[in-house]
C-alpha cells in the first residue's frame, strides 16, 4: 500500500514547514490510480500514465513533478519503488498578472458585501470586515479565517502559523483598529461559541472555499471582468494582497533609500522571511510609471541631482 508511505512522507515534509495541500492531492490520488491497477509500488509507466490523465500541459508537469519527488524519497527506504523522469511533461510557468483594485473598486466591493443576506443576521458584517481587513492589511486570506479572539489584542494581530509555520505581530490602523471592534461587538453577540473571529451562518469557522465563493460573486455582481491576456477569469480573492503591495510602493516617497526601506518594511509587513518573496507582489500601474517618466525627466533636466 501506498498510502502509508505518503503518509510518512507528507509528515516529513511538514515538519520543515512545508503545506503541501496541493500535492496532497496529487499523491492521494496517484495511490487510488495505482491501488485500482493492483499495484503496491511505483512504477514508471503508471505515473505517467496517471499524470497524462490531466487536462493541460501545465497541469500534466506538475502532477509529474510531484510524484517524481515523492518517488526519490519512497526508493530511499525501498529500492523497488521506480523514479519517474520530470521532463516529459516540463511544466510552463505562467505569470499571472494580478488585478490591482482601486480605492473605488475596494469600496464598491465593501458596499456589495454590506448588502449581503441575510441583512439581520451577522452575515455582511463579516464579509464586509473580513474584505475590509484583507485590502488594508494585505493579510493572506487564510490567516485572516485562522484568527480567534485572543489574537486581537491592543497591539494588533497576532499571526500564528503562518507560512513556514512562522508568528508575527500585525500592526493595525486605529482606524482598522476601531472598525474590527465594531464587528466584535455584534459578533460576541451573535456568534455561537466557536471563537474564531470569522464565522458561517451556522457559526462554525468559515472555509476558504465559502469565502472564495463569496468574492466571486460579488465581483460578478460589480461587472468587473479580466483584462485581455489575464490567465484568470475574473479578479482572485488573492489580489487584494497584490493592491495593498502596490499601493504602498506608490505611497512611497521619491528617492532610492527610501524605496529600499518601504520595500524592507513592506516585506516585514507581509510577513516575509526574504524580500525576494515580495518583490512578487510589486507590480507596475500607471500611477508608478508616470512617476517613473516624471523623475527621468526631471533628472535630464538636470533638476535632480
Amino acid at each position: 500500500m501506498l498510502m502509508p508511505t505518503i503518509d510518512s512522507y507528507l509528515a516529513l515534509r511538514r515538519a520543515a514547514g512545508y503545506r503541501l495541500r496541493v500535492t496532497e492531492g496529487f499523491l492521494r490520488n496517484y495511490a487510488r490510480f495505482a491501488s485500482d491497477r493492483g499495484e503496491t509500488h511505483l512504477h514508471v509507466q503508471t505515473m505517467l500514465q496517471w499524470a497524462a490523465r490531466a487536462p493541460s500541459a501545465s497541469q500534466r508537469g506538475r502532477r509529474l513533478e510531484a510524484i517524481a519527488i515523492f518517488a526519490r524519497h519512497a526508493q530511499a527506504e525501498d529500492m523497488r519503488h521506480e523514479v519517474a523522469p520530470r521532463d516529459v511533461f516540463p511544466r510552463l510557468h505562467l505569470h499571472y498578472r494580478p488585478f490591482i483594485f482601486t480605492q473605488t473598486q475596494i469600496h464598491q466591493l465593501l458596499e456589495h458585501a454590506a448588502r449581503l443576506l441575510p441583512l439581520d443576521s451577522l452575515r455582511p458584517w463579516t464579509y464586509c470586515t473580513l474584505f475590509s481587513l484583507l485590502a488594508v492589511t494585505g493579510m493572506r486570506v487564510s490567516e485572516a479565517l485562522a484568527l480567534r479572539f485572543e489574537d486581537v489584542t491592543a497591539d494588533g494581530l497576532l499571526i500564528r502559523n503562518a507560512k513556514f509555520r512562522k508568528s508575527h505581530l500585525l500592526p493595525l490602523h486605529p482606524s482598522a483598529q476601531a472598525g474590527l471592534e465594531r464587528y466584535l461587538q455584534r459578533r460576541r453577540r451573535l456568534g455561537g461559541n466557536d471563537d474564531h473571529v470569522f464565522i458561517s451562518l451556522r457559526n462554525r469557522v468559515l472555509h476558504y472555499q465559502t469565502v472564495r465563493d463569496t468574492f466571486q460573486a460579488l465581483i460578478c455582481e460589480m461587472g468587473l471582468q479580466s483584462d485581455p491576456g489575464r490567465q484568470s477569469p475574473r479578479p482572485r480573492i488573492h489580489d487584494l494582497r497584490h493592491s495593498w503591495a502596490v499601493r504602498a510602493l506608490e505611497a512611497c516617497p521619491p528617492g532610492y533609500d527610501y524605496v529600499r526601506q518601504q520595500t524592507l518594511a513592506v516585506s516585514t509587513y507581509l510577513g516575509h522571511t526574504k524580500p525576494s518573496s515580495t518583490f512578487v507582489y510589486l507590480h507596475t500601474t500607471a500611477q508608478l510609471l508616470a512617476d517613473i517618466a516624471d523623475r527621468s525627466e526631471r533628472f535630464a533636466q538636470g533638476v535632480l541631482s
